[in-house]
């Protein structure tokens, strides 16, 4: 079955908030009496917010009420805002913006599929909206990936069928749901952190129409 769409996952793929993410996690933690690594901002990639709120917690032995745990989400949040909202065409990963015009040029649909709910704030920061034919965030799902939710909304609202389409992710959670969703998927990565791809790749540089023939 040949090609017809991409979806794209954002952070990481089109563009490295995940720094910002950190950056803010570990703010939190910092503000609540412990330390935040890099290693350990590894087991928030491609979790939900609320989700990563919890493992935060766990790893700082820290218990809060509901009502405290919504409220620390929305400070991590409006810092996080706040840093992207900042960002501008130089932060889109390399290669990137060239592969997305050779898509359009050859007729391929371009959807994103992430988790973000910040995800329109980083696009027409970055220029790249006008690419997109369908945009699944975080505002229009309700199960976070490895449930196949945000692909799958991808391909129905590109008019394709999933086995139409290719997912770029490079998050073990997204690889999953992009399986789970009968998708291929081509990871973009590093092959000791990533399994069950059926491509891998380092990045967009020199990305051909060829990456999406299988």
């Amino acid at each position: 079955m040949k090609i017809k769409g991409c979806i794209f996952d954002l952070d990481g793929v089109i563009v490295d908030t995940a720094k910002y993410h950190y950056i803010a996690w570990k703010r939190l933690a910092s503000e609540m009496g412990f330390d935040f690594t890099e290693k350990d901002n590894e087991r928030l990639k491609g979790v939900s917010r609320t989700r990563s709120l919890e493992i935060l917690l766990e790893l700082g032995n820290k218990t809060v009420s509901e009502e405290e745990k919504l409220a620390l989400a929305e400070k991590k949040n409006t810092w996080y805002v706040d840093y992207i909202s900042k960002m501008d065409k130089s932060e889109i990963l390399p290669g990137v913006e060239d592969f997305l015009k050779t898509l359009k040029e050859n007729n391929i649909k371009i959807a994103l599929g992430s988790a973000s709910k910040n995800s329109m704030i980083i696009l027409n920061n970055l220029g790249l909206t006008n690419y997109f034919d369908a945009i699944i965030d975080g505002n229009k799902v309700s199960k976070a990936k490895p449930d196949p939710e945000v692909f799958t909304l991808g391909a129905k609202e590109m008019g394709l069928s999933a086995d139409q389409c290719v997912v770029f992710e490079d998050a073990q959670a997204g690889i999953e749901a992009a399986k789970a969703g009968k998708m291929k998927v081509i990871a973009v990565g590093s092959a000791e952190n990533l399994t069950g791809y059926d491509k891998i790749i380092d990045g967009f540089q020199g990305a051909s129409l060829e990456l999406i023939n299988f």
